[in-house]
């Protein structure tokens, strides 16, 4: 699971377990756009013992900023280029 979390770039914030019971609760963080196939991705990868809740939770600035001359493709550009090529802007 934290792998899944690692490779969408999120970020664990607790984990707890729950007191007489097998459950344990991991709060995280993920952008929306890695958002997307969270649950069947988090499902493969737990053989189904695991059930994804997502919340939205607050606005965060991100790292890389669109459109920044750094001579990488950010993955907000490739959602949003993808999102274009969708909707035939592109």
């Amino acid at each position: 699971m934290y792998a899944v979390l690692g490779r969408r770039q999120g970020r664990v914030l607790h984990g707890d377990m729950t007191q007489g019971s097998a459950s344990f609760t991991v709060t995280a963080v993920l952008p929306v756009v890695e958002s997307f196939h969270f649950a069947q991705e988090i499902r493969k990868s737990t053989s189904g013992l695991a059930s994804p809740q997502l919340v939205f939770s607050h606005w965060e600035s991100i790292h890389l900023l669109f459109g920044l001359e750094c001579g990488i493709f950010t993955t907000v550009e490739a959602f949003v280029v993808a999102l274009r090529l969708s909707d035939g802007l592109l």
